[in-house]
């Protein structure tokens, strides 16, 4: 080892997807580097995404895109195909996410044979991480404490409590118990968490009818196989106000839709560039945003796969899935039943349904400070961190580094994936999360700040 520079040390709070695809790359770098994951769960890549078992709960971008490596795009693509779970012509495949939890943790794996003694993982719950003039220290809930130059904290997603007053449910729970097939059920939220919910009740042969309530009563829409347009940075207008945006966003699909090409097109084109628009807006536009935009931006930005889509498609138009937009206000037991109370979009008047269970897919938590991590909730009570402007999540600057309550960005303590989200936005996917992580990795192990990490040696 070179005694002007001693090995650097990263901890990695949080073994999901975020957590280990950090890992990796910083792993396969040139620098002389000890990371150490720590995470509570037995096995890691998981996370909430990829721990589901069942075959039907499919990755919802197509293989080629969700490569740990965005400079080796068919990497997990090979790795499906040498395990036979693709064929040489299939491409524009959608797998089960059991698998690509498989393959991240065989992802994992395959560094740390190539990097022997680089890679230390800790089973356990980290509650607290405190900044020290030498780096940091993580304590762990067994009483034992990690120390490093630098942590970087991964926890990925977290799920909100169910709403509902503890009455409605989430698919898969505990309170998730055997229904009758012919009962009738309510699923409050339309995104992908339903699309879950209502492919775990079609495995179970549930035949009752199904309500879904959104605020917009909208599905996601269906991925097709297009290419996007050529589209340059100086195409864009970056720091324009929101309804300016969305006007020249419309224009461009209405113009692609008169050369005959497809809105996805567009959406694509557009992807690489999403968090410089996202970072360009006031906060004003990025607000009103979220309130008025994002469920539309959403339902053409992640999407279905084709098949499923058309199973989706079909169940509603046969009747057993019927889609209210409207407002979820209130519910109440009544006998073996429950009563929810929705009010219709546009309507003054209330719809009441009753239904044998309620499931609450409203997704992801976002909140920090509503956060069940105790690390998390450590950090924000002693100021150490913050929520983002519009708490969506933590307050980061671009290089990922969070910010205290003072508004000073630490270079000790920083944050990937989900947890960005009030950044980055566009955080949330794999294609994303692995560019994100590959220039935090490349920062750490820039040979110019090893001496800067070495203070703590």
């Amino acid at each position: 080892m070179n005694e002007a520079h001693p090995r650097l040390s990263i901890l990695i709070i949080g073994g999901g997807a975020s957590g280990v695809l950090l890992a990796a790359h910083l792993l396969r770098s040139a620098a002389d580097i000890r990371v150490t994951l720590v995470e509570k769960r037995p096995s890691l890549g998981r996370g909430v995404a990829y721990s589901t078992r069942q075959l039907d709960h499919v990755l919802n971008v197509a293989a080629p895109g969700m490569s740990a490596y965005a400079d080796d795009p068919d990497h997990f693509w090979r790795w499906l195909r040498d395990r036979k779970l693709v064929t040489e012509a299939e491409r524009f495949v959608f797998v089960p996410r059991r698998h690509y939890g498989s393959y991240l943790a065989d992802v994992l794996a395959e560094v740390e044979a190539t990097a022997p003694g680089r890679l230390h993982i800790v089973h356990d719950e980290c509650i607290d991480v405190l900044t020290t003039g030498a780096g940091v220290e993580a304590r762990l809930g067994s009483g034992a404490s990690l120390m490093a130059h630098a942590a970087v904290l991964a926890v990925g997603h977290e799920t909100n409590p169910a709403r509902a007053k503890g009455i409605a449910v989430r698919v898969g729970s505990d309170a998730d118990t055997p229904l009758d097939p012919d009962a009738p059920v309510l699923l409050l939220g339309s995104g992908l968490s339903m699309v879950d919910a209502w492919l775990s009740l079609a495995e179970a042969q549930h035949r009752g009818p199904i309500t879904v309530v959104s605020r917009h009563g909208l599905l996601p829409r269906a991925h097709r196989q297009v290419a996007p347009i050529p589209l340059e940075a100086a195409d864009v207008p970056f720091g324009t106000e929101l309804h300016y945006f969305t006007a020249w966003f419309r224009d461009l699909v209405e113009e692609a839709a008169e050369r005959g090409e497809d809105w996805r097109s567009v959406v694509d084109a557009l992807r690489p560039f999403n968090q410089r628009i996202w970072q360009n807006w006031s906060l004003g536009s990025r607000r009103r945003f979220l309130s008025h935009v994002r469920p539309f931006w959403n339902i053409h930005r992640h999407r279905l796969p084709p098949d499923l889509h058309a199973r989706l498609e079909q169940a509603v138009g046969a009747g057993q899935v019927r889609l209210v937009a409207g407002t979820y206000l209130d519910i109440e037991r009544r006998g073996a039943e429950v009563r929810a109370t929705v009010r219709r979009k546009g309507a003054s008047n209330l719809t009441f349904f009753d239904v044998a269970r309620v499931y609450d897919c409203g997704g992801i938590s976002v909140d920090v400070e509503q956060s069940s991590n105790p690390a998390i909730r450590a950090l924000l009570a002693r100021g150490d961190i913050r929520p983002d402007p519009l708490h969506i999540g933590l307050e980061v600057d671009t290089e990922c580094r969070t910010i205290d309550r003072f508004g000073t960005p630490s270079d000790r303590l920083l944050a990937v994936g989900p947890l960005t989200r009030g950044t980055f936005f566009e955080i949330e996917a794999i294609p994303d999360i692995r560019v994100q992580c590959a220039e935090l990795a490349g920062r750490l192990t820039r040979s110019d700040r090893q001496g800067f990490y070495a203070a703590g040696q």
